[in-house]
Formats: structure tokens, C-alpha cells, sequence
């Protein structure tokens, strides 16, 4: 007499498959930036009394070869009041902040159209600098 076998059924167990994606989605919000400007290299000016800023609605940078960079992404001068304003949209006054990093040896050349760009676009400038070092004691 043969016995018939039971048929055992592999399944995948779904149970906590939600909480694990959910906890995977609010690890990567959290970790993600909006602005990736690490590839651009520069080096801040220096000044004994800085202090500290507010969040930015956008960030240029003028980098050691003396590109431009809006929010990580090259651009020129001349297309920096129009992209600055389709950043900063309808935000209100005082909302408005655009952090400007210059590389320290970086001309008035440079910068300067920079600075009547973001004016243009109506944005609150905000020069990121590093404090000095102090001087090493005799």
C-alpha cells in the first residue's frame, strides 16, 4: 500500500516585507542631498569674525579653475540670473538665500558677475567663509 505524500509549498514569508521597505525609504530620504557639489574643489576666503548662515535655496560656487557652478551643475554667468530664479521660485523675502563660495585667489573678475547675477534674480546673498587660523604663539 503506498501512502500519498503531502505536498509541502515553499512561500516567502511577506509579513514584514512593508516595514522593511518603509524603513529602507526613510534611510535613503534621509542620506540623499538635494545638492551634490562634492566633485567641485575650492578653497574658502578667510575672516576672524564669521558667523554662521541660514539655510540656502541654491549654492554657486566658483571653483579652482574659476568655473561656475550652480548647485553642483556648470553653468555661466550669463545663464546664472535665470536659473537662480527658477531655483528660488515665488519663496518669500528673506527665504531667498544663495550661499556663494569663491575660491580665495579667484579676481573681481570672477566673481563680480556672479554677484549681479544673483542680485538680478532677486536672491539674498550669503558669502560662505572660513574662520582664520589663529597665530601660532612665540
Amino acid at each position: 500500500m503506498k501512502l500519498p505524500r503531502k505536498k509541502l509549498t515553499a512561500s516567502v514569508p511577506t509579513f514584514a516585507m512593508g516595514d522593511i521597505a518603509f524603513l529602507l525609504l526613510i534611510f535613503f530620504v534621509i542620506l540623499a542631498r538635494s545638492q551634490d557639489d562634492s566633485h567641485v574643489q575650492w578653497q574658502p576666503a578667510r575672516l576672524k569674525d564669521v558667523k554662521l548662515a541660514a539655510t540656502p535655496r541654491a549654492s554657486v560656487t566658483i571653483d579652482t579653475g574659476f568655473k561656475t557652478y550652480l548647485d553642483g551643475k556648470e553653468t555661466t554667468p550669463a545663464e546664472l540670473a535665470a536659473a537662480i530664479s527658477a531655483v528660488l521660485g515665488d519663496a518669500p523675502a528673506g527665504q531667498r538665500h544663495v550661499f556663494l563660495k569663491v575660491h580665495r585667489e579667484a579676481k573681481a573678475s570672477h566673481f563680480e558677475p556672479v554677484i549681479a547675477a544673483i542680485s538680478e534674480a532677486g536672491g539674498d546673498l550669503i558669502h560662505i567663509l572660513e574662520p582664520e587660523e589663529p597665530a601660532p604663539n612665540r
